[in-house]
């Protein structure tokens, strides 16, 4: 039996260029109209009793090749447990191997999140007591961009995931957010509902996540860079999130993300904006220093560098929404490497650890909320 290489699938991602022996070698398509790329999703067949090398040839060209060195592949057999498969990165190809005791496997950049498992997702909420779902707007490929609202506060919450769609350990995130907050046992979530109402957009980027995209929609554009000034033509995701943000204003915003390079979770928050206060600021700083003090998998010494004062950049999600609103708001970065603070070495940083994140930061909002 001849192997078979195929990505034609939802959030599929990989071009085969030859197989040699053992070989075989392989390059990621760009997201379309950009030329950003670097999520990888592809399946392989008919390679049962071998051990196979694959060579990603174009990997040292890819949007942020600087955070290969210590990146390991995920791969799985069921599509529900992925685990790390020995990789290497050297002269611009990035390699990793396998030995087939399956008749199929799967590798990632990142355990995937399908637009289908986003379907189940937003079946499951939208059927708990106290959860109303509205569709935002749809994107340029048709889909919908839906909100789930839960909580009856008078604090507005918003939670928002994947502008970037090739960084699925945010919509896992969401995952594990949703569940704790319809969870009708959990004392925190409980008072959460009480001081705040929830508007949770699980996904801002649904072509870009079916298509297989890093980083852009359907027209090749960062949406993460479109917040000054969303149009319908160019970024309708964000111009119909950001109209429903008008409408009930935002006290609190958490933007999830993942990050390429840093083995570790951190918050990027809103300095430099032309408003800033320090006690604007100091809410967001005292969140992010509870956090750290309410579970291992978060940590404040490692993180991006801070924007100068009065050089924010207001397409930006988080320093928008800090300079609309006043509200306090963040980004949240998770890697594509491990948590380094609290490494695992069979799965790294996981969807399991990515949803007990999520469960880590609305306890500690929950302590926080009144403040806000």
């Amino acid at each position: 039996m001849s192997i078979s290489i195929n990505a034609a699938f939802d959030s599929g991602n990989i071009d085969l260029t030859m197989i040699e022996g053992d070989r075989v070698d392989l390059t990621i398509r760009a997201d379309h109209l950009s030329e950003f790329y670097q999520w990888f999703h592809f399946r392989v067949a008919g390679a049962k009793g071998r051990t196979l090398t694959f060579r990603i040839l174009n990997a040292g060209n890819a949007a942020y090749a600087f955070g290969w060195p210590g990146y390991r592949t995920r791969v799985s057999t069921d599509r529900a447990h992925w685990r790390l498969a020995p990789t290497d990165y050297a002269d611009g190809v990035l390699s990793f191997t396998h030995s087939f005791d399956s008749d199929v496997a799967w590798f990632a950049y990142f355990a995937p999140y399908s637009m289908e498992r986003h379907q189940d997702l937003i079946a499951r909420m939208a059927a708990m007591p106290g959860v109303q779902h509205r569709e935002l707007g749809t994107t340029l490929d048709g889909q919908a961009i839906d909100c789930l609202t839960l909580g009856t506060g008078p604090k507005q919450v918003w939670l928002y995931a994947r502008q970037h769609p090739g960084e699925s350990m945010a919509e896992w995130w969401m995952e594990g957010a949703l569940e704790k907050l319809t969870d009708p046992s959990d004392v925190q979530a409980r008072a959460l509902r009480d001081k705040a109402t929830f508007h949770i957009v699980p996904n801002m980027n649904p072509d870009g996540s079916r298509r297989g995209h890093l980083r852009t929609n359907a027209a090749g554009v960062n949406l993460n860079r479109e917040w000054h000034a969303p149009t319908p033509e160019r970024s309708p995701e964000v111009l119909c999130v950001r109209n429903a943000m008008d409408e009930t204003g935002v006290d609190f915003a958490m933007d999830v993300h993942g990050d390429e390079a840093i083995p570790a979770n951190f918050l990027a928050g809103f300095e430099g904006i032309p408003s800033w206060t320090d006690a604007q600021g100091e809410k967001y700083y005292a969140y992010g220093r509870a956090l750290a003090a309410n579970t291992p998998l978060f940590q404040t010494e490692r993180g991006y560098e801070k924007a100068k004062p009065g050089r924010a950049n207001l397409s930006m999600s988080t320093n928008q929404l800090a300079e609309r609103f006043g509200a306090v708001a963040m980004t949240l970065e998770m890697p594509f490497k491990d948590h380094d603070p609290s490494p695992d070495p069979e799965y790294g940083w996981s969807p399991d650890r990515c949803k007990a994140l999520a469960h880590a930061c609305l306890d500690t909002l929950a302590g926080f909320v009144d403040g806000l």
